[in-house]
């Protein structure tokens, strides 16, 4: 029962990145080792933001934030 209520609790974190922050990245350096997947690279070009398909963690842009590309 505990890995259905922490798998639960991983999927509803959302973490707000700021223009600076990118590329976002998942898993990012504020997770626990032992919950590690392969890190993946995330856009957040469209719609500002996403979700990683391996853990869930949303991901998405603080208002105001402003994508800079080249």
């Amino acid at each position: 029962m505990q890995a259905t209520t922490a798998k639960t609790a991983q999927a509803a974190a959302i973490v707000e990145l700021d223009g600076k922050d990118l590329p976002a990245h998942c898993p990012n350096i504020a997770m626990p080792l032992w919950s590690s997947h392969p890190r993946i690279f995330l856009d957040l070009s469209h719609g500002g933001s996403a979700t990683c398909p391996y853990c869930g963690t949303v991901y998405r842009l603080k208002p105001g934030s402003i994508i800079k590309g080249h």
